[in-house]
């Protein structure tokens, strides 16, 4: 994600090589979901797609550190970001 640490919004870029289903999801540090951001099949390409710092409830989540997992087909990456408020 770029920027990182970010506040208020980040942007998660990704390249497809082929078309696959794609799930991005954001968790907090306890495991919890914060926020689904993606759960559908995509084109292969360059994709990018912005977090604004809310959970799935639309309601603006508090500063600190969160973990985002990218899974497409048998791809699966778990990386880091900081929100600074």
């Amino acid at each position: 994600n770029y920027p990182n640490p970010f506040n208020p919004t980040t942007i998660l870029r990704y390249d497809l090589p082929d078309q696959s289903h794609v799930n991005i999801v954001i968790y907090d540090l306890m495991g919890r979901v914060v926020k689904t951001l993606i759960n559908d099949q995509q084109t292969a390409g360059y994709k990018s797609i912005h977090w604004n710092a809310t959970n799935n409830a639309g309601q603006p989540v508090s500063a600190g550190l969160y973990l985002y997992t990218i899974q497409a087909g048998e791809f699966r990456q778990t990386k880091k970001m900081v929100l600074l408020k």
